[in-house]
């Protein structure tokens, strides 16, 4: 009898030792394990985060835009880290400006960030209204002209929000100038586009009516024409090149083949 009762005492003790042990672990796994990982993962992060903070911005093919320009279009700042900054969003940010057009993002360990853009090239210089605005040669409107040394380019008198199609057409009359050579030589090169067919040049001085399309043909008759002007010493009003495998010359008010 005393040995039942005993045996019984036993088990309760191992019940209640056993349901203590399973309430100890529960409060240790629901309560106590969290906030360990809790810690220990703040603890990891903030050394993680100081281990891998951007000391170095390396940026390459950039010649009118400085580094701190485009720094600053990237948004980066002082206390940006490697495993969080994104190579997305500093693309999207730089691609908002009309001087980028492309850009490549890549993450060198520990430390350093490296940027390589795609700049839109100074093309022409629009006139519009009197103020002048630098354009590629998309004909995007890359930023205004305020006091900054560029080299010679050509001028395009126009308005691309009232005369779209015009302000294209003196784009592509630009190009063709450039790929023929006639900017060489020359002081000064304005295209007056405002409808498409009087479109005119100002070269030097001289008008060249060249209205639309076939631009380096007719660019090729000119200069055929320019030595025969010197040669002859002829006092030229202008010169009119929307005639086929013709220009017109005036004022001595002839035919020049």
């Amino acid at each position: 009898m005393r040995k039942n009762k005993k045996t019984r005492k036993n088990v309760a003790v191992n019940r209640n030792t056993k349901e203590r042990f399973i309430r100890a672990s529960k409060y240790f796994g629901f309560v106590v394990l969290p906030v360990l990982m809790v810690v220990a993962a703040i603890f990891m992060a903030s050394g993680m985060k100081s281990a891998f903070l951007v000391r170095s911005v390396v940026i390459t093919g950039n010649e009118h835009l400085t580094d701190d320009e485009l720094k600053t279009m990237a948004g980066l700042a002082a206390d940006d880290n490697l495993l969080t900054v994104s190579g997305r969003r500093i693309s999207s940010k730089m691609m908002e400006s009309p001087w980028i057009r492309s850009v490549a993002v890549r993450k060198e360990f520990p430390d350093r960030l490296l940027i390589n853009i795609s700049e839109a090239e100074p093309f022409a210089l629009l006139d519009m209204k009197g103020k002048l605005f630098i354009v590629d040669d998309r004909g995007t409107m890359l930023e205004e002209l305020r006091n900054i040394a560029v080299p010679f380019l050509p001028v395009i008198s126009s308005n691309p929000y009232q005369e779209k199609g015009a302000f294209q057409e003196a784009i592509t009359l630009a190009k063709a100038i450039k790929n023929t050579g006639l900017l060489s030589g020359k002081d000064r090169i304005e295209i007056i586009s405002h409808k498409p067919q009087e479109m005119s040049v100002n070269i030097d001085g001289i008008v060249v009516k060249v209205g639309e399309g076939e631009y380096e043909e007719k660019l090729a008759r000119l200069a055929d024409i320019e030595q025969e002007i010197k040669s002859r010493n002829i006092p030229v009003d202008y010169i009119d090149l929307r005639f086929a495998n013709r220009v017109l010359v005036s004022p001595v008010n002839e035919v020049v083949r």
